[in-house]
């Protein structure tokens, strides 16, 4: 009987049940395994502390490629008039958003910060990134997906005037640079985790979503990511009214990037739409409030929206990926799994 990995060697000496942790299959390709829930008290086990050391290298070489490439660091936005509505998109599973009202004005908790990044990239530096923590409240039923979190950090980044395939260039960079330097410099991690790293070969292949939906259904997000073995790129997918889209051939200019072994998709990005008449049409064909986005539409208005193109890195799913976990709360020090809410 296989041994359950726990976050120290007493937890059973206490009752106080608030945080969780996985039995861990090889992947997430299969059913997420049950949570077990241990002692907040508890130190943290070995294997723990070999996850935290991988995310601790992916962000080093990450943020290190990033700066030598010239991007400012830009720190996050946690509470704000406005967010990513984050529909209409085809995943969409949120129960709710978070508001709060301060100084006698209604705030809401980030979800992404797409507009705050075209805003920027239109009147600030013309590429950045940020490590910025987004507050999601999924639906309860995802936490047995092992894929979903309701707070977790996106690695995002923005480029004035970029086209998507600038984008998945650096992201590329980024991907096989930080898994060659886990696989380099923190190998007792990965043999202890019994994790065998292969490194992904560039450029990754690119397919759009009307082909993969007719070859694998409506599900087909997940049923790729079980079918390949190295990331891919997937293009064309309806969403968002600030993603590009063509108003002549439809096509969506964005895209995500799908990772193997079961983990899913772990990049969403596009390229930006600009033009004020068009995201007029598009907020009101998605039925989104446009006073929320009163400030994207002015600056559209007055021609001071740039074209840009950019994405978010879901940090957590990808350090899950490189270390190999079931489960993407395991890379959390204080799991935050969708119906699930500890002490800490």
């Amino acid at each position: 009987m296989a041994l359950l990995p726990t976050f120290c060697r007493n937890f059973r000496k206490k009752a106080k049940i608030t945080v969780a942790h996985i039995d861990p299959p090889a992947t997430m390709s299969g059913e997420a395994p049950l949570i077990k829930l241990v002692d907040p008290e508890s130190h943290l086990d070995r294997r723990r502390l070999a996850i935290l050391r991988i995310q601790t290298g992916i962000l080093r070489s990450m943020v290190r490629k990033l700066l030598d490439k010239g991007y400012y660091w830009i720190l996050p936005v946690i509470l704000s008039k406005t967010t990513d509505p984050l529909w209409p998109d085809p995943d969409f599973s949120i129960e709710k958003t978070i508001e709060a009202d301060i100084y006698g004005e209604k705030v809401v908790a980030m979800q992404s910060m797409i507009i705050h990044k075209r805003v920027l990239v239109s009147l600030g530096p013309e590429k950045f990134f940020i490590l910025s923590p987004n507050i999601r409240i999924e639906r309860r039923n995802r936490a047995a997906t092992g894929r979903h979190l309701y707070e977790f950090t996106q690695l995002e980044i923005e480029v004035a005037y970029a086209k998507m395939e600038d984008i998945f260039k650096t992201f590329e960079e980024l991907i096989v640079e930080a898994m060659r330097y886990v696989k380099d410099e923190l190998a007792s991690e990965l043999e202890f985790l019994g994790r065998d790293l292969r490194i992904p070969s560039t450029p990754f292949k690119v397919y759009r979503r009307r082909e993969l939906e007719e070859k694998y259904g409506k599900n087909w997000p997940m049923e790729v990511a079980k079918d390949i073995q190295e990331p891919i790129w997937v293009t064309d997918i309806p969403r968002e009214f600030y993603d590009y889209e063509d108003p002549e051939s439809g096509e969506w200019r964005n895209y995500d990037l799908i990772l193997p072994e079961g983990f899913g998709e772990v990049i969403s990005g596009a390229e930006r739409e600009y033009e004020y008449e068009k995201i007029l049409t598009k907020l009101e064909r998605d039925g989104v409030d446009k006073s929320r986005y009163q400030i994207l539409l002015d600056l559209a208005r007055k021609g001071l929206l740039k074209p840009s193109a950019g994405g978010g890195l879901g940090v957590e799913r990808f350090v899950a990926y490189v270390a190999g976990v079931s489960h993407v709360a395991e890379v959390q020090p204080f799991p935050r799994i969708p119906g699930i809410v500890p002490e800490l």
